[in-house]
């Protein structure tokens, strides 16, 4: 059975982690963890990486908000070569704007105390990372193409209007007498959307 995916928001004091379920569907905050030195970092990682049946890790790449690469980028560089060598699963470097802020915005919203905020805030947005790459890697509804059953199916509540009953005579009479009447008595406007 194919395993999960494990996303990174990684920062220079904690690094924020998600797990996606085991269809692919959903990310959950998993911890965040406070950085110590790079090889117990790594470790950690691995360890994560194994005991969660983990297959691919993505990692958030901290671009500009103008897609450029700033000085942050450079340390992710380092420290996803060193990442790499030490799990045994490929990592997929993934577009991490805005996501610490939109994991804020989504802890104040929520009302969580400041203290609170601090602690969650980096794996609500590995969180919202994971979401963001799972949404991509899913088929677009598009793609998927029509089998013929739901057409072939019997559909109860489509009616058919004969042919030889036009539109107005469809109609509830009542129903647009008083609406002329709603209008007049200034209840309704007459502009097109009612």
């Amino acid at each position: 059975m194919p395993g999960r995916i494990l996303a990174l928001d990684y920062g220079t004091k904690r690094i924020g982690v998600a797990l996606s379920d085991e269809l692919k569907w959903t990310a959950q905050p998993l911890e965040t963890f406070e950085r110590r030195v790079l090889d117990w970092d790594i470790a950690h990682i691995a360890s994560l990486v194994t005991v969660h049946e983990v297959e691919r890790v993505v990692l958030g790449f901290p671009l500009q908000l103008d897609g450029r690469e700033g000085p942050a980028v450079l340390a992710m560089r380092a420290f996803a070569a060193k990442l790499e060598a030490g799990i045994s699963v490929p990592i997929v470097l993934w577009d991490e704007r805005m996501t610490t802020k939109a994991a804020e915005d989504l802890l104040i919203a929520a009302d969580v105390s400041r203290k609170k905020r601090k602690d969650a805030v980096d794996r609500v947005a590995a969180a919202i990372l994971l979401q963001s790459y799972l949404e991509a890697q899913a088929p677009s509804s598009t793609a998927v193409e029509s089998t013929g059953a739901v057409d072939a199916m019997e559909q109860p509540w489509v009616t058919e209007i004969p042919d030889d009953q036009s539109y107005e005579a469809t109609r509830n009479p009542d129903r647009t007498h008083r609406r002329r009447r709603d209008r007049r008595n200034g209840r309704l406007s007459d502009d097109a959307m009612g």
